[in-house]
């Protein structure tokens, strides 16, 4: 893997796709078959594993991960790793991940096909967790191919309390952002608690990168405004996969199918096909480490090969997530989705941020932040909005600014100190060797 690989928009039709796969798949299935797993899976054949039997290779689960916890999945030699990682577990136990140098070079690349760029005059701020999950290192490896500088302020980390990152982003004059969405929603909250104006006090702030959340158009368009029109880029991706898909200038995500082969599984059906609704199901051509033949990420997608504005030809996907499962309320479904859509349908003038809902059996509950002067005018439209769209019983509550995010949280400090030993009289040594 190199730098002059193909970018996304160098492609001219999907043929030329379909040809590339078609030449890695035997190298991709010959590596798979060092692993542990995969030679045990298939250990019986006859004949090795070839590519003409890709159809008939059944789903690597995320239970398969779980019970081949840690190592179980390894193709290389303990000594050829560069990296280890572990998903969040917030689905169940976590999995594993391990990557050598080589992959990394693919990961670092996929993650900075960003179409506004990532260059060596930008200061990027990694505002996700570093962890052992692989979000943050993928943005850090990504900025420093594409040579910008890092700042790494982690995520959920007493070191990078938000009022930290304001300053931060505003005393390096920070271009470039990577968090998830309530994240950004949180930085421009402790902006504003800080008595500064996200859509103007930022002027080195071009864009912002995102994702771990599904985004509904609406909610990309109403945080784009809050920051003062800039791109908001999505991507999508896993700690197991690293970023599988990334949008395009007209906003579509499009799967990268020069790096690996997608296809959707129909849980009713057990069939697969490139496009289609259902579980999307990944195959890396590019994975020494770890490689995953027929990976399920269990996540429900939409995929499509019609052609997109952007003139790229990679199949778009759209992720529905958890948000695709809806909940029963009166006669009615509620989605997460709808209900972003709704909230973030008002106007940008009532500076609604934080929000949260109850689907009862009988009653949806919808709660959200509200400055005192438009609260009662957001809770009327809202209200007709939910009558109007959803048609569910419903009672529609606004709340203070500060009661669903703690004022505390968007300006407290809580650096973290040092461990201590020696304390001076009348000093709280209770805290010694604690760090905080």
């Amino acid at each position: 893997m190199s730098q002059s690989r193909p970018e996304p928009g160098d492609w001219s039709h999907p043929a030329e796709l379909a040809r590339l796969q078609a030449a890695e798949l035997p190298r991709v299935l010959a590596q798979a078959m060092r692993s542990p797993f995969y030679a045990a899976r298939y250990a019986g054949r006859a004949k090795p594993v070839e590519a003409a039997d890709f159809a008939g290779i059944e789903l690597t689960t995320k239970q398969d991960l779980r019970d081949q916890y840690p190592f179980g999945m390894l193709a290389v030699e303990r000594e050829k790793l560069a990296t280890y990682h572990e998903s969040s577990g917030t689905a169940g136990d976590p999995t594993a991940s391990y990557y050598t140098d080589r992959d990394w070079t693919d990961l670092a690349e996929r993650y900075a096909r960003k179409w506004v760029g990532i260059h060596p005059s930008d200061t990027f701020l990694v505002r996700t967790p570093y962890g052992l999950v692989i979000t943050a290192h993928l943005a850090q490896a990504a900025g420093r191919l594409r040579g910008a500088t890092i700042v790494p302020g982690d995520a959920r980390s007493l070191a990078t309390p938000l009022p930290r990152m304001v300053r931060v982003m505003r005393a390096l004059d920070v271009s470039l952002t990577w968090c998830n969405p309530t994240e950004i929603m949180m930085l421009a909250a402790a902006a504003k608690a800080a008595g500064l104006r996200p859509e103007q006090d930022f002027p080195a702030l071009r864009a912002m990168f995102t994702a771990a959340e599904p985004l509904t158009e609406v909610r990309r368009k109403r945080i784009s405004e809050i920051w003062g029109g800039i791109p908001i880029v999505e991507e999508y991706g896993s700690t197991e996969t690293g970023t599988i898909a990334g949008q395009c200038p007209q906003g579509s995500l499009h799967l990268w199918a020069d790096r690996a082969v997608f296809e959707v599984w129909d849980p009713e059906t057990g069939g697969l096909s490139p496009t289609g609704r259902g579980q999307l199901v990944v195959t890396p051509l590019f994975r020494e480490a770890m490689p995953l033949l027929r990976y399920n990420l269990a996540d429900d997608v939409e995929v499509a090969a019609e052609g997109c504005g952007c003139g790229w030809v990679l199949p778009t996907v759209r992720v529905l997530g958890r948000s695709g499962a809806g909940y029963p309320v009166g006669s009615g479904t509620v989605t997460q989705q709808r209900l972003e859509e709704l909230v973030f349908s008002l106007p940008f003038d009532y500076e609604v941020m934080f929000w949260r809902a109850m689907a009862h059996r009988d009653l949806l509950r919808v709660e959200f932040e509200a400055p005192d002067a438009v609260r009662e005018r957001a809770v009327k439209e809202l209200t007709a909005l939910v009558d109007r769209e959803l048609g569910v019983p419903h009672r529609i509550t606004g709340l203070p600014l500060g009661t669903l995010v703690p004022t505390s949280a968007l300006t407290a400090p809580r650096d973290i100190l040092k461990a201590r030993y020696l304390f001076g009289e009348g000093e709280d040594w209770d805290r010694a060797v604690m760090y905080a």
